[in-house]
């Protein structure tokens, strides 16, 4: 496929064929805007997981202003680190894991394309299979009976399009972003409106916590939804700045991929914990239901939009990694192979409810691997190389290069002293 790039929103034709490829996006194909990147990590974080891990603070018995801190505090570190990794992306133009051949050597980078792949494709799954609860009691409160069937059908219908969004490509991704979050934050403003005003929310909520306790209370928050949050999204972040020009404003650029987000992470982290001091529980279902009733439906819209436009990021970025480790495939049939598997799997998610949460917890444990992989990729990018790379050596054969080794054993030695380290310190 081959043409010229057109940026969302523009009415032409973007053509992927250098993102097909893996080949860096050349500069005149680079015509998304810095308002694209706002509206993509927006979108991407605008889900009902968040409002659930803010509740999850005043469950384990901090007070509502604890809570809001480590929220505020943890989002702030978190996100100021992942600026960072989106201007790799827009100075590099290629994608995230790509980038890590310059670090780990390249077939070294191979490891952790594997295991960003892995675990990208199974949070679709758990992605979509998380809010299925949520969506059957805001329908029962509308007077629409569903069990077993009812939720297939929704897998279903959700995987379809968030597998056809992430096949067709980064234009489509960042047009249904740019159309959709803008609909999501005004049905997200009369929830806010809806709870500070209507409800009764408990502002003065104290926790039972002290000492010790608290202090392993408040990390927990801060790590489910505070800086672990940002660092989750470091691996994502080039995939999508790499179709930004160099000509835009690297602050600018900077700035709107933080505020996206870090505004709707500590927003709904917050609307959710002030809903607990309500009713007591981390319940989505039942979170939701009793305090926005009356707002069903514009609820259900919202809740069925946060996993479509958090696994299109998870789909396309795992058929990225795919590429990256030598798969030749076109990106959209990886993505429809992608798709299929994580239906399949959220089927089975649906029908053993009890093994879902342990993978769910499962698979919040295995992103401690970003912060060892994080920590070279900043330290080699910015330390090392200065932000100078040759993105053409990152293309080279293993076999001849002279350039690039192909492993490079002192980062995959450190990469993996670091995921033991972060893994025992997570206790």
């Amino acid at each position: 496929m081959t043409g010229t790039t057109s940026g969302p929103g523009s009415g032409a034709e973007f053509s992927d064929s250098a993102a097909n490829a893996l080949l860096p996006v050349p500069e005149h194909q680079r015509t998304s805007k810095v308002s694209h990147q706002f509206w993509i990590w927006a979108g991407a974080n605008i889900a009902p997981i968040n409002w659930v891990l803010g509740a999850l603070g005043i469950k384990l018995g901090l007070s509502l202003s604890d809570v809001v801190l480590a929220l505020v505090l943890g989002n702030t570190i978190g996100m100021v680190l992942f600026g960072f990794f989106v201007l790799m992306g827009q100075s590099t133009g290629v994608t995230q894991m790509v980038l890590a051949r310059s670090a780990f050597g390249l077939r070294g980078a191979n490891l952790p394309a594997i295991i960003q792949g892995v675990i990208s494709a199974g949070w679709c799954a758990i992605n979509t299979w998380i809010v299925l609860d949520l969506c059957l009691a805001l329908l029962r409160h509308v007077g629409i009976e569903g069990g077993f069937g009812m939720k297939i059908a929704i897998v279903l219908g959700v995987m379809l399009l968030q597998t056809v969004l992430a096949a067709r490509g980064f234009k489509s991704i960042a047009t249904f972003e740019k159309y959709t979050v803008p609909v999501t934050i005004l049905v997200l403003i009369a929830m806010t409106i809806a709870a500070f005003t209507s409800l009764p929310v408990n502002w003065q909520h104290t926790g039972n916590l002290e000492g010790i306790a608290r202090l392993s209370a408040l990390s927990t928050v801060m790590t489910a939804i505070g800086i672990g949050w940002g660092i989750t999204w470091f691996a994502y972040a080039a995939d999508y700045s790499r179709f930004v020009p160099k000509s835009e404003s690297k602050v600018k650029l900077y700035a709107s991929s933080v505020l996206g987000q870090f505004i709707p992470v500590v927003w709904l982290g917050v609307l959710g914990a002030c809903l607990a001091t309500i009713s007591h529980t981390v319940d989505p279902g039942q979170l939701i239901v009793d305090s926005y009733g009356t707002l069903a439906i514009p609820v259900l819209l919202l809740v069925l939009h946060g996993p479509v436009a958090t696994n299109i990021l998870n789909i396309y970025s795992c058929t990225l990694c795919a590429q990256t480790i030598g798969w030749k495939a076109a990106r959209s049939t990886i993505a429809i192979l992608v798709g299929v598997v994580a239906t399949a799997f959220t089927i089975y998610l649906v029908r053993e409810g009890d093994f879902a949460h342990s993978l769910d917890m499962w698979l919040a444990g295995l992103v401690t691997w970003v912060a060892p992989w994080a920590s070279i990729m900043l330290m080699h990018y910015y330390v090392i190389k200065k932000q100078k790379i040759d993105v053409d050596a990152l293309f080279d054969d293993p076999a001849t290069s002279t350039r690039l080794p192909s492993v490079n054993w002192a980062a995959i030695t450190a990469f993996l002293i670091g995921i033991v380290a972060t893994w025992s310190c997570e206790y």
